[in-house]
């Protein structure tokens, strides 16, 4: 057999450590399982948790990733391609469909995926927007649709607009018919405006209200002292919090999710920390809502594959608006 067809460019680390870790070597491709389907890889979406997973930190998840160097060394979730090949039992696709979802060390040509973790990719959708979808799409929707309950009418705070999962909670609320206050910097104010905010707040500009007009505050930034978000949150509101990237190394932002949730058992208010995993039903939905106008994946910018360090180093700058693509297939 020809090795050129059974081998293949990855994108790994060896060690936990700051984006200089990451190298891009030659690795046999993968051979999907008879419930998987073997993708190859037009885009992947580069977000905080690959960060966490190259870094190593916070502390306590080595628990299940490797406690001194990682016990599997590729990276990548987000995932949009052309399918090349599926295992016995998959019926939903076939060679040469064009699908996105989640799947397993994306940072590569090739990539397996569970059947059910994955959708047929929307045709106005490029595959840089498509891999820009699953993680934090699917976890945007169920903050808002499946945690808050969000309805027409109601008034939704999403702190931390300008970021990845930020960028699609404010047009889902909107989607949903909610009055969306975007929270960001200086420099993404315009940027969540034209995602359909209908009030920015500048956070460097101005504090949130106290006077507790938010049915639903989205906390992805999670730098607040819980008695301010509490003040912006109506009597009996919903406060989702997720984020946290500026927690301490050993639990990041863990700590001030928990004591939230146990708050929450003596408040009519619903402190819920929000948990981001991809799961068939809501990628669907999110999948039906982007076959039409309205939602779009908000893409910053792309890298090639070998210039993964760099879109690292990019995403915690702090700078970016919307989402982060590794380029894999020109």
């Amino acid at each position: 057999m020809d090795e050129a067809k059974t081998v293949m460019q990855a994108v790994i680390r060896s060690r936990y450590g700051n984006p200089e870790v990451l190298q891009v070597t030659t690795l046999g491709r993968p051979v999907p399982r008879r419930n998987e389907v073997l993708i190859r890889v037009q885009a992947a979406g580069v977000d905080y948790g690959q960060w966490h997973l190259m870094a190593g930190r916070p502390y306590v998840m080595r628990l299940a990733t490797g406690l001194m160097q990682p016990t599997q060394h590729g990276l990548g979730k987000d995932v949009s391609g052309v399918v090349e090949a599926v295992g016995a039992e998959v019926t939903r696709f076939a060679v040469g469909d064009a699908v996105f979802g989640a799947a397993s060390q994306t940072y590569a040509q090739f990539a397996c995926a569970r059947e059910d973790q994955l959708c047929r990719k929307p045709q106005r959708l490029s595959f840089e927007q498509a891999a820009a979808t699953a993680i934090s799409g699917v976890t945007a929707l169920i903050a808002l649709r499946d945690v808050a309950k969000v309805r027409p009418g109601q008034s939704v705070c999403v702190i931390g607009a300008g970021g990845g999962v930020g960028s699609w909670a404010v047009q889902l609320a909107r989607h949903f018919g909610a009055h969306v206050t975007a929270v960001c910097s200086t420099s993404k104010v315009d940027f969540v405006r034209e995602l359909g905010a209908a009030s920015v707040i500048d956070y460097l500009q101005a504090p949130l209200p106290t006077d507790g007009r938010f049915d639903v505050i989205l906390d992805l930034a999670g730098h607040r002292p819980m008695k301010v978000l509490r003040r912006a949150l109506a009597p009996r509101g919903t406060l989702v919090l997720g984020g946290g990237e500026g927690g301490g190394r050993w639990f990041g932002g863990m700590g001030r999710t928990l004591r939230a949730a146990l708050w929450s058992m003596f408040l009519t208010q619903r402190l819920v920390m929000l948990m981001g995993f991809v799961k068939p039903e809501p990628l669907q939905a999110l999948a039906d809502i982007l076959g039409r106008p309205g939602v779009t994946p908000a893409v910053d910018r792309s890298f090639p594959l070998e210039q993964a360090a760099d879109a690292m180093r990019a995403l915690v700058s702090g700078q970016v608006r919307g989402k982060l693509v590794l380029r894999v297939a020109a």
